[in-house]
Formats: C-alpha cells, structure tokens, sequence
C-alpha cells in the first residue's frame, strides 16, 4: 500500500515512512518530519539523483583514444598502431596475437609488451585477401578469397615454418563478397560462401552457403543456405550450435524510387540477421528481407511461398546496412553478467545517407532459452559532427577478459574493460 501526501500532488510515500522505524538513531530522522517535509526531501534526493546520473554519459578513455562515444562502465584503450593492416584477430595457444592484413597478404603476429601489442614478426605472407582465422590444436587455420590453409610456429620466432594447403587456392569461389569464415571443430571445418554481388540468384551454385568439410577438405557437406555474407562463424560456448551475423541486401528501395541522395526506403531496410544455423536451414536470401519479406525483384517468382515456409527467421536483428564483420562469444568474468552475451564490430554503412552503425553492440542471451533478447552500444565511433572515428571489423576476448578490437581505417587496435561505474 501507498498513502498520499497531504499538499503534495502526484506523489505517494509508503506507509512505513510515516510511521517511527526501528533502528539507530541516524536512521530514525525520517519520522521526526512532517508528511509533507519528507516528500519535498525526497524530490530533491531524486533530482540530485537525477543530475548526478545525467553527467555519468560517458565512460572512460585513454591515451589516444579518440572521443567515441563510450557506455557508463566501460573503458578504452589503444593497445596496437603502427603494424600494418587490421582486420581479423586470433589468439593461439602460444600467447601471440595473430592479425589478417588482406590487402597486404599477410597475417602479422603480435606479443604483448608493457601493456601495448608489438608486431614481433610476419606469419605468413603472399596470400591475398587473407581473412578469416580460427586457432585449433596448435594451428592457425586461415581463410584466402578462394583456399584454405593452417600453419605454424614451432621455434617461438612468430613465423610459421609448417604451412599446409586444406584447400587450395582457386577451388572455391572467389571475389564478390570474400569467401572468408572458418570455424574448426573436432570433425573438420565450417566455411561460408557469400553472393557474388548484390542479390544474385545462386541456389545452384556454391554461393550463399555454409560448408562443413572434413579435417583434411574433402567430405564437403551442405549445412545451410540462404546467406548474403557471414564473414564468421562461432560455436554457443557449451553447445555445438552455429552462429552467425548475416549482412543485409543494399538498395532495397530502387524499386520503389529511391535513388542515390534520397532514399529513406533503402536507409532503414533491411536490418542485418544475427543467425543460428542449423543443419538444412534456409534463411532467406536472396528471395527476403528481414526475415519473409520478398525482395521486389523476386515477387512474381511462382515459387515463392515455398521458399517462405522454409525460410528461418533470425534469431535478433539489427540497423540496416550496419555491416556486422567480427564478434565473439563472452566467457570470461570481466565484466559483470556478460558470461554467455556476445559482442559485435559494426564496419558501418557505405551507401546509406545518413551513416549508421560504426559501433561495438552487446547482445544479451537468456541464460535460460540460450536465446538472445535485446542489445546496446557499448562504444560508437561517429561523432557529434557526424565524423567517422573508427570501422570496427572484429572484436575477441583476451586471456585476461577484457575485449580486443580492431579498426581497419586507421589500423589500430583497443582494448575494452570494465571501468567499474556503477
């Protein structure tokens, strides 16, 4: 029960402050006050509250740090510059950080010294469009626009000196959107190949599809289809479920009349598909949007609604065109609850009027469903003017718990942690 407050409108106190509580005699102040002093001192511990909450907008920052926007809690900093391209993150057994450096052919590898990544040597070189990593029992398997390979260091020099081709170069599709995840388990390998363009027709081809293929790049499996771009592929900690964040179609409104500089139907649709997928899963693409939406281009197909009923809606969506690259699974205790959420890099859009994304977002799973329910922004990097300040492409959990991420405009790497606002 609540009792009102003679001469106080739209305000309720509960029956027990009117009353003397038990207790010190610093606690029993409260009932020395007249019903109608209480209220007013609680409206001003309120609007104290208030203002102090409404100056704890921002969290921390460090040295060099640009001025991104960065959730109460939370704390950057510029851990790696000056070592090239910054794309992909892996980190092996062995302690090393690895970095994919596509346009360079390079994977780099870093160590950790006095708080910063150093670039200690070249891991392998002459491999264009290097993307995609994933460490498994002592070897870096790596992705190329077309092969896959793994490889390692054996005498602690950083440079891989046992390279083996599991696919070779040139045997799967390239170009187009990258052929570039990989996801290695006790079986073989996951891998996904993405549309060559925008919404291409490719059903029967092997574009727009997840693989699984044995540990040596034979016994190639179908597992899902529908796919735009999954640039990569994870395992639920615990579970052996497939997880991936799926890129939107552009230029959904051309149809309908947008066109470059005006184009509020292709700025807002499709969001991005944050997927669980599952042997003989169909999601959609490039038939629908958001989830059974049909893409005009596709309407008239006779077919239509026989691929509607196949197709999975996705597990939780984002902004349109945000571009979702890298992310990963929390399993750590560095930050407070986020064991089983996941963290996600946001390139940002490149044809949308108004930019958007260009962030790192936390998505919140049911620890009950293992089901994700909602998300936020953990760190955005467009500033008041609209300026861009950073392309996050992956983030990964460090030894320690805190979150590593990359951006590939300016080439460095930072390091997320918690600041411990309240």
């Amino acid at each position: 029960m609540w009792a009102s407050v003679s001469g106080v409108p739209d305000l309720a106190v509960h029956p027990s402050s009117l009353f003397p509580p038990r207790g010190p005699p610093a606690l029993r102040i409260t009932h020395l006050m007249s019903a109608p002093k209480l209220a007013l001192l609680i409206v001003s511990l309120v609007i104290q509250a208030s203002a102090v909450a409404a100056t704890q907008t921002q969290g921390e920052v460090g040295e060099g740090v640009p001025k991104f926007w960065i959730r109460p809690g939370y704390r950057c900093d510029l851990v790696a510059q000056n070592i090239g391209e910054t794309r992909f993150l892996a980190l092996g057994d062995d302690g090393a950080l690895y970095v994919s450096q596509p346009n360079r052919g390079t994977i780099s590898t870093l160590r950790l010294v006095d708080g910063q990544y150093k670039k200690i040597a070249t891991f392998v070189s002459k491999y264009p469009s290097v993307h995609g990593l994933c460490w498994k029992d002592g070897f870096l398997w790596f992705t190329q626009s077309g092969g896959i390979f793994k490889a390692r260091c054996t005498d602690g020099t950083g440079v891989a000196n046992d390279v083996r081709t599991i696919i070779p170069n040139g045997s799967l599709p390239s170009g187009g959107h990258w052929w570039r995840s990989i996801l290695v388990d006790d079986t073989g390998f996951y891998t996904s190949i993405g549309d060559s363009g925008n919404t291409t027709d490719q059903m029967d081809t092997d574009r727009q599809k997840v693989w699984h293929y044995d540990a040596e790049g034979h016994g190639k499996t179908l597992f899902a289809s529908g796919l735009r771009n999954t640039e990569k592929l994870l395992f639920r900690p615990g579970t052996d479920e497939v997880w991936g964040m799926d890129h939107g179609s552009d230029w959904y409104g051309a149809s309908y009349g947008d066109k470059e500089g005006r184009q509020p139907i292709t700025d807002e649709i499709p969001g991005e598909k944050f997927n669980h997928y599952v042997k003989g899963g169909f999601y959609g693409h490039p038939f629908f949007v958001a989830g059974r939406f049909p893409r005009p281009e596709f309407a008239n197909r006779p077919d239509l609604i026989d691929w509607a009923e196949k197709t999975i809606m996705p597990a939780i969506s984002f902004g349109a065109h945000w571009a979702p690259n890298g992310w990963c699974f929390y399993t750590g205790d560095a930050f407070p609850d986020a064991k089983g959420d996941a963290f996600m890099s946001f390139h940002g859009s490149w044809n949308r009027q108004h930019p958007a994304g260009y962030r790192i977002e936390r998505t919140f799973f049911d620890k009950l469903t293992g089901q994700p329910y909602g998300h936020y922004m953990v760190l955005g990097c467009i500033d008041g003017s609209g300026s861009i300040l950073a392309r996050p492409a992956d983030v990964i959990q460090a030894p320690d718990g805190t979150l590593l991420w990359t951006d590939d405009s300016r080439n460095r790497i930072y390091r997320l942690s918690y600041s411990g606002a309240k």
